[in-house]
């Protein structure tokens, strides 16, 4: 039987919402292997031999909230080793697939891709084991596989749901997300029901970079749907803006992808009076190799710790590790880790030398500084954690050829709408077999400016034709900061429009 936590340590959670010790189940969920669980019997591992016997005396805070609603966990997940991948392949237990090896005699080169790195998240509730699993979201882990499965994947705003018992990969850009079948139960969750307090009010002391209560009503406050009375409908989508980014048509992009993401545009203006502007987001073309120069980079910081000696399993082949080049620890974490893991560990180190600092951590933070002007343009709302001063732009700043609305610049969006990866799911024998480690690293194109920005985003299941039956892409809403439960609103409402 799952232990559960008792209400003496749950300090930041509301009092209405601290289960009683049989408070009945309403949903399952299922738990990334990188969130830290604390029943007394299951292990938090990252996909990773050097945490392979890793208990975790305390429970991640998300796990807790979630129990407190009635959540009871059936499982951990398995993911790409420590989050750092988009197949769900890198991982010591093996690669994740969407189908069973049964289905195609025992062909596991011919099984589909999960997408990573919460691969075994979207598996576990693609087959129904869970009705809602747990992932994170660093630069599209959660909306990736949500899109090669075809369920429905949450990135929230940065700040809004609690790190506190995550294993970290780049701090400053790791979120908790959420996969679903629908839409429904995630709104429900991050809004509240009616009968229990939204997450988005839940301020975690324990996480620093979890915004305050203040911050959280005032962003609030210039947002809607953040009342559960507010239910959506399709009458929600009239007069909508939503904006298709003109970089993010790439040589990359699947046709099949691009008709789908063109169809379901078409369909949302000619039958429920959305309109389509087409928006410029000019340094989105940058924003993927400042991505994995950050990302790197932190990731690099974060894994020093794992030696053999703080955390991690030893290396007891040798008699001392110090006779490997003469490092302690040199022998444990070249065993410990994976290929992917050491080369992300290997190109973060180097961008953080002093010789390349400036060359390519600098120039990537700027470069996440003007991704995230970009949507700040783009948007109507204002991003409540920038100065209104800081929100005034030069039109000279614009690429060439931008429609301007009137002589004040081009018109806003409420949403950008765009496809969630470049191409279908591929084959496990295509991703392990073809290719570098760069063109695995394309399929974050889309996700990763939301990511760099800090913005809340959703992945919904979009038919594609001419694919084979079952076969589904991920269209994706990209919203402005907190702006999240009107997001998921609109979301649960293009989610039933697609489903036809």
């Amino acid at each position: 039987m799952l232990a559960r936590s008792r209400p003496s340590s749950l300090p930041w959670l509301p009092k209405d919402a601290i289960p009683s010790p049989h408070s009945p189940t309403r949903f399952t969920l299922a738990v990334k292997d990188n969130i830290a669980t604390a029943d007394g019997h299951t292990t938090t591992t990252c996909g990773s031999p050097f945490l392979s016997n890793y208990r975790s005396p305390f429970e991640a805070t998300i796990v807790s909230q979630l129990r407190a609603r009635g959540g009871r966990v059936v499982g951990k997940t398995n993911l790409d080793e420590f989050g750092m991948g988009s197949h769900s392949v890198h991982s010591a237990f093996g690669a994740v697939a969407q189908d069973s090896p049964e289905q195609l005699a025992g062909d596991v080169k011919a099984l589909r891709s999960a997408g990573g790195s919460s691969g075994g998240s979207a598996v576990s509730v693609l087959l129904g084991e869970a009705d809602v699993a747990l992932g994170t979201d660093t630069g599209g882990s959660v909306r990736l596989p949500a899109a090669y499965c075809g369920v429905v994947g949450f990135k929230p705003s940065y700040g809004m749901l609690s790190r506190f018992g995550v294993v970290p990969y780049a701090n400053s850009l790791d979120t908790v997300g959420f996969l679903a079948r629908e839409v429904r139960p995630i709104r429900e969750l991050i809004v509240g029901d009616g009968t229990t307090q939204g997450l988005w009010a839940e301020h975690d002391p324990n996480d620093p970079t979890s915004l305050t209560p203040s911050a959280r009503k005032r962003c609030a406050r210039s947002r809607q749907f953040y009342s559960p009375s507010q239910s959506p409908d399709p009458s929600i989508l009239n007069g909508l803006r939503l904006g298709l980014p003109l970089e993010y048509n790439i040589h990359e992009l699947s046709p099949t992808i691009r008709d789908a993401w063109s169809r379901a545009a078409s369909l949302l203006q000619s039958h429920f009076s959305a309109r389509i502007i087409p928006v410029s987001l000019p340094s989105t073309r940058h924003a993927l190799s400042a991505y994995y120069v950050i990302a790197p980079a932190e990731a690099s910081s974060n894994l020093a710790k794992y030696d053999g000696i703080r955390y991690g399993v030893r290396d007891t082949s040798v008699e001392n590790d110090a006779a490997a080049d003469g490092v302690l620890y040199a022998s444990s974490r070249g065993k410990g880790f994976g290929p992917e893991v050491r080369r992300r560990i290997l190109l973060g180190a180097y961008t953080l030398s002093s010789k390349a600092m400036d060359n390519y951590f600098l120039q990537a933070q700027r470069v996440r500084r003007l991704v995230r002007r970009d949507f700040d343009r783009v948007f109507a709302l204002p991003n409540p954690l920038v100065d209104p001063d800081q929100q005034v732009f030069d039109l000279s700043d614009l690429p060439e050829g931008t429609i301007m609305e009137d002589k004040w610049g081009p018109e806003e969006v409420d949403f950008l709408l765009c496809p969630t990866a470049p191409t279908l799911a591929p084959t496990l024998g295509e991703v392990m077999e073809g290719g570098s480690p760069v063109d695995e690293y394309v399929n974050d194109v889309f996700t990763v400016p939301a990511s760099l920005a800090g913005l809340p985003a959703a992945s919904v299941p979009m038919p594609v034709e001419g694919e084979g039956e079952g076969k589904t892409a991920g269209l994706q809403l990209i919203g402005q900061y907190w702006d999240d439960a009107r997001l998921l609103a609109v979301a649960e409402v293009i989610r039933e429009i697609l489903r036809g």
